[in-house]
């Protein structure tokens, strides 16, 4: 027996998937996503005859059990990875709901915060560029914000100025976190992240949550992640109560990111035009030798009555112009 997922066929539902599960003849859900990897998919109950009798299958994932157990199905697949699930069904907003919910998803936290929807760092638009290899990625909903898919040479989500990168955000579960601390991959990751003006790694989860690592040292995980910080004090790893928080820390960082290149770039066109301005006054207004004697004389300096001065005194004049 097998767990398929196919395309919705009906392109206005804002459920874009199908889910049927091999109880009885079928159950058949309109779903939010494929497989609830990051958060709790909602489910809407559908008849059978809503699957397509040629469906688009997007997942046929084989499974060892499917079991119904009160008012929820336990779902284990036949895989390494990603076994477990649950379809639940409950009330919420005096309604039933179903929701397609992991062990990951189920024991995330929840802090119960409202994310706020001001502009980050006053900005109209914000462009974020997201690596084309990135899977479930951010969708920033609800920003002012325009994503464009790209193959970034670092990080997963950046921003540029200029037609530069000047920012990057790695993002990392906590799973993926542990598994590329241990395994290096993340002292690479930061390297390369090191070569921006500005970067950092956004953890989808709770530092605690390193301490209560079942599978890999709590002590050497604690103690990699503060080496690559004292080794990277540039890029800060933020850790984050969970996926929605990750976005919206990462939205705000990428904005800071965006306002300052914005203000810096303005600042050197500003120097660099004062600077050449300064010197083109310098060499326009060069004064001839009377004027130059009669302002040695003025300033304490030690010049002759007649013939020529000495260099170090056009040199000291110069000088005296230039300073603020």
């Amino acid at each position: 027996m097998d767990l398929l997922v196919a395309r919705n066929p009906d392109a206005g539902s804002s459920l874009p998937f199908l889910l049927r599960l091999p109880i009885g003849e079928g159950l058949v859900f309109r779903v939010k996503d494929a497989w609830p990897r990051a958060n709790a998919v909602f489910c809407f109950p559908v008849g059978l005859d809503e699957w397509p009798a040629e469906p688009d299958l997007v997942e046929s994932v084989p499974l060892r059990s499917c079991t119904r157990r009160g008012a929820a199905i336990d779902v284990v697949a036949d895989r390494a990875r990603e076994q477990r699930s649950q379809i639940v069904y409950t009330r919420a907003r005096g309604r039933q709901m179903v929701f397609w919910q992991s062990p990951r998803t189920r024991k995330q936290a929840k802090p119960q915060v409202r994310v706020p929807t001001a502009r980050a760092s006053g900005l109209a638009e914000l462009v974020v560029l997201v690596d084309t290899r990135e899977r479930y990625a951010y969708r920033f909903a609800g920003q002012q914000v325009t994503v464009v898919p790209r193959a970034l040479p670092c990080g997963d989500y950046a921003v540029e100025s200029g037609g530069l990168l000047v920012a990057s955000v790695e993002r990392k579960s906590m799973e993926d976190l542990v598994s590329s601390l241990t395994s290096g991959r993340l002292r690479f990751a930061l390297t390369e992240l090191a070569s921006l003006p500005r970067a950092a790694v956004v953890v989808e989860d709770r530092y605690s949550r390193v301490l209560a690592q079942t599978w890999a040292k709590p002590s050497a995980v604690a103690d990699g992640l503060a080496e690559l910080q004292v080794r990277w004090p540039s890029i800060p790893i933020a850790f984050c109560d969970n996926r929605k928080l990750a976005e919206e820390w990462t939205y705000r960082y990428l904005a800071a990111a965006a306002a300052w290149a914005a203000d810096e770039a303005v600042a050197s066109e500003l120097t660099t035009t004062h600077d050449a301005v300064a010197a083109a006054a310098v060499g326009a207004t060069e004064p001839g030798t009377r004027e130059l004697r009669a302002w040695a004389r003025s300033h304490g300096l030690d010049v002759p009555d007649r013939g020529r001065l000495r260099p170090e005194i056009l040199e000291a004049w110069k000088n005296a112009q230039t300073r603020p």
